[in-house]
């Protein structure tokens, strides 16, 4: 029988990133919550430019939507009411080929209408780089995003044995991989549709 799968406590996630099997960069152990670590805005965003197409195609995705935009330390980000923008975490994050993660908005920040990811919340065994971030504004007024304050949340769970294709790998075509930017859709519309089944359900292709 399979060893059941377990959310990681603040003491094994201390443990696995002293031991190098987790890393996160830079890494503050003052981050550390009871079964999580915080995650820190980065600098970068893509915002979208809706003259640029009159709609989104699934089936043929249309390029260059996003443009990115670099904030210093000095001033804020500022998302209107219902905007959507891709940002990024300030951390770098590697995880071992039997881990899993979850990032989940911070619940003050989701009270005051914040939103930090839409479906981007599953993070695959074998990860490598920072972390995408798809922040809404739900209030009706203007929110200022200052990078390097906490921004979302990231858990960590085992898997029941190691991944055998983990992310990353060859046969997976991992469009994200090693990311270093907020990083806008390399959704592949039709072209999906061809490769197997395997490769199509990475956690984020």
């Amino acid at each position: 029988m399979s060893a059941p799968t377990s959310v990681l406590s603040d003491g094994t996630i201390l443990r696995l990133v002293e031991e190098g099997q987790i890393t996160v960069k830079p890494w503050d152990p003052s981050m550390v919550q009871p079964a999580s670590i915080d995650l820190r805005l980065g600098n970068t965003f893509r915002v979208f430019h809706n003259h640029r197409t009159a709609a989104i195609d699934l089936a043929a995705p249309p390029q260059n939507l996003t443009e990115q935009l670099q904030i210093t330390d000095e001033e804020p980000f500022i998302i209107h009411p219902g905007e959507f923008v891709l940002g990024r975490t300030l951390e770098w994050v590697e995880l071992p080929d039997d881990v899993v993660a979850r990032i989940e908005g911070k619940s003050s920040l989701g009270r005051l209408g914040l939103i930090v990811h839409a479906t981007a919340g599953f993070v695959d065994p074998g990860w490598k780089g920072t972390l995408t971030l798809e922040i809404t504004n739900l209030t009706r007024v203007p929110i200022k995003l200052w990078a390097g304050k906490p921004i979302a949340q990231l858990s960590f769970m085992t898997l029941d044995a190691p991944a055998l294709r983990p992310y990353g790998h060859p046969e997976l075509g991992s469009h994200y991989h090693g990311q270093v930017e907020a990083t806008e859709s390399r959704y592949e519309g039709g072209r999906a549709a061809s490769q197997s089944s395997a490769a199509r359900t990475s956690g984020d292709d």
